[in-house]
């Protein structure tokens, strides 16, 4: 089967949470299509199993440009001064928003503080995100593009996981609305939905497979295995480039066929 390669060249990404997971993958393959990558985590140490080094120091070595910066989401002021530091390499032409926290519980067993701190990192993290880097792009009158990292949980109840839900719901919303927002000023706004994604965030990646392997899960996943963070770069990519230029609002399921039961 044919592959599609991007260009990226010249243009300048901010991936928050790219130290691991799906956030490291998005920012290994725009480094790997020529684009200067910041990567926006509050810790530049990789969780994944195979992953010895930070993101931005592979992609260094394989001859990209590519910077850490220390960042925690749910503060707003800490996405500004990353957007600002873009500006450097002539200001953030794609937004990913990625960073995220995954807990589980029921309605019963969920305080205000867990509730308040899922939805500091996912929801404002994706928001605030989202309102910096757009402010950028129309401050700049070059326009741009966000992609937000959203789920299945974005339209589908799991079971003792409202808080998580309830953070992906918000992010398909934010999504749309800032798409219909931003349209006059040339940034388009879309969202990828992961389905079970084979890393550490949540169980860890082994677990994840084993579950798929025995049929644990609420219901089957079509193509029979769970996902990796590579099945997700390049749908990001793909919304972010020129090919996608009549494609805003939308949320990509990636998930296997999972939602189409």
């Amino acid at each position: 089967m044919g592959r599609t390669s991007f260009d990226f060249e010249g243009e300048t990404v901010i991936v928050t949470g790219g130290s691991s997971g799906i956030g490291r993958a998005i920012a290994l393959a725009f480094g790997d299509a020529g684009a200067t990558v910041l990567n926006a985590d509050i810790d530049p140490d990789p969780k994944d199993a195979d992953a010895d080094r930070p993101t931005h120091e592979v992609i260094g070595a394989e001859g990209g440009t590519a910077e850490y910066a220390e960042t925690d989401v749910s503060e707003p002021d800490a996405i500004a001064s990353v957007v600002k530091a873009a500006r450097e390499y002539g200001g953030v032409d794609v937004m990913v928003n990625n960073a995220g926290w995954f807990t589980r519980g029921d309605l019963f067993s969920v305080d205000r503080d867990t509730f308040e701190k899922i939805h500091g990192t996912n929801t404002n993290g994706v928001f605030f995100g989202t309102q910096a880097a757009a402010a950028d792009m129309r401050d700049r009158g070059e326009g741009g593009v966000i992609v937000n990292t959203a789920s299945i949980s974005s339209t589908h109840a799991q079971a003792d996981q409202i808080p998580y839900d309830s953070t992906k719901g918000a992010i398909r919303m934010i999504t749309r609305g800032a798409a219909l927002e931003l349209a006059d000023h040339g940034v388009r706004v879309n969202a990828v939905a992961p389905g079970h994604i084979a890393t550490e965030f949540g169980a860890g990646a082994d677990e994840k497979e084993e579950s798929v392997a025995a049929g644990d899960l609420t219901k089957p996943i079509p193509l029979d295995r769970p996902g990796y963070p590579e099945d997700i770069a390049p749908t990001v990519l793909f919304l972010a480039s020129e090919q996608a230029d009549y494609v805003t609002g939308e949320m990509v399921y990636v998930d296997g066929g999972w939602q189409t039961f």
